[in-house]
This record gives structure tokens, sequence and C-alpha cells, in this order.
């Protein structure tokens, strides 16, 4: 890399000037923070029911016993062979957290359209030990939008991330976050889609900090280097 070479006392002018723009952006992320938890909620009426290792769960037992439930809309088509890389990559980071979510009143479980057999050997190969169930035979990913019919395609488009957009494939990634009150009520908080769940992978955070950055700029797609952890 040909990069600028200072002297320690001109670095360190630099470095508090990026500072205080640091600084703003925590601020900024704190407000946005807030604001997100004050969204209004929805009462989810409908009746799902998932199959994972526990059998067949509704929704509001995914909870576990706690308040707060997030879930990680993995892609898997049930014509996949294996789980998408780039959901792998966001499950990799999230597979040591979940222990200390619990102890914030948070339940996290992974939900992918795969059935229950495919979900548990790709969990196996790739060494994780989060649970993941499946909307095999339900119509919770449909109607979360991360999941697209055929004839959801109009004009090439599907509703994703809150509009209509061109998408690839038949499965997207994202996160929801549902809440239960004391009467058993669930109620739908908050969802996140395409570069909505990028503050949710710590590794991509990290390389952010090094000089390199992502380094994607240059790639056929953002993602291109990416391969499942045991494939590098």
């Amino acid at each position: 890399m040909d990069h600028k070479v200072v002297t320690q006392e001109q670095w360190l002018t630099a470095r508090r000037e990026l500072l205080v723009k640091e600084k703003e952006l925590t601020r900024l992320r704190d407000q946005v923070s807030e604001q997100r938890r004050q969204l209004p909620w929805v009462k989810v009426d409908k009746s799902y029911s998932f199959e994972g290792p526990d059998g067949r769960q509704t929704l509001a037992e995914l909870f576990d016993g706690q308040s707060q439930l997030l879930i990680y809309h993995f892609m898997y088509d049930p014509q996949w062979e294996d789980g998408c890389k780039s959901c792998s990559f966001w499950a990799d980071n999230y597979q040591g957290i979940i222990p200390h979510l619990k102890a914030r009143d948070v339940t996290m479980v992974t939900v992918s359209r795969a059935p229950l057999a495919k979900l548990e050997n790709f969990k196996r190969r790739m060494g994780w030990n989060f649970k993941w169930v499946s909307a095999f035979d339900t119509d919770f990913n449909y109607d979360f939008e991360v999941s697209f019919k055929p004839e959801d395609r109009k004009d090439g488009k599907v509703k994703y991330n809150f509009s209509e957009v061109a998408f690839p494939a038949s499965e997207g990634p994202g996160v929801s976050v549902f809440y239960r009150d004391s009467a058993g009520n669930v109620f739908r908080t908050y969802s996140c889609y395409s570069r909505g769940i990028d503050i949710l992978n710590g590794a991509y955070h990290y390389l952010d900090v090094v000089p390199k950055g992502r380094d994607e700029a240059d790639l056929k797609y953002a993602q291109a280097w990416l391969r499942h952890h045991d494939r590098y």
C-alpha cells in the first residue's frame, strides 16, 4: 500500500480530528438506537409453529421464558445443499454471544425455511450450537418478507427491506425482534434487512479499523471473497 507517512505529532493531530467525528457518530448512534426502541409495536395475531430440537413450538414458545425474542432470518432455501455463506458469516459472529443475550432477558433463535434435518446437518458441520428451527411448512418467512415465491416476483421485483426491489435469490437475510407480555401476547417491535443487519456483524467492524478496510470495492460483488469458515 502506498500511504502517507507522518511524524508521531502529526499522526496525533489527525487522530484527534477523527476522534471528534467518531464521537459524533457514537452520539448519533445512541439517538437512533433510542428512536428504534420507541417504535410502535404491532401485535402478532397469526399462529406460527416451527420444527426444532425441542419439537414443534409456537412463536410464543420460542421465547423460552424471556420477554424478548431476537430472530435471525438465515437464508437456506429447502433446495440448497448448504446454508448461505453470508448468513454463515453472521452466524459465526453471534454464535458465542447468545448466553450474554439471555442474561439480558433476550432469547436468540435462528430461523430458516429448509427442513430441520438439513439445518441440523449443516449446523453440525459448522460447529455451531445455537438453536435453529425450521419454518418449512409455515408462512413465517413469507410474511416477514425474507422468502419469495415465484409469484411474488412482480416485474422481477420482490417486497424486501420495506420496498419493492430487484432481488437475485429466493431468500433474503434479516433480523426480527419480538416482545411477549405477561398475558402471553406477542408483538413485533423491529425488523431490519439488507445493510440494516450490518451493525450485527462484529468481524466487519474489526475490518473497518484496519488499513485495507473491508477491501471489497474491486470485487464483482461485496462478499465475493467470503467462504464458509471451513472452506478457506
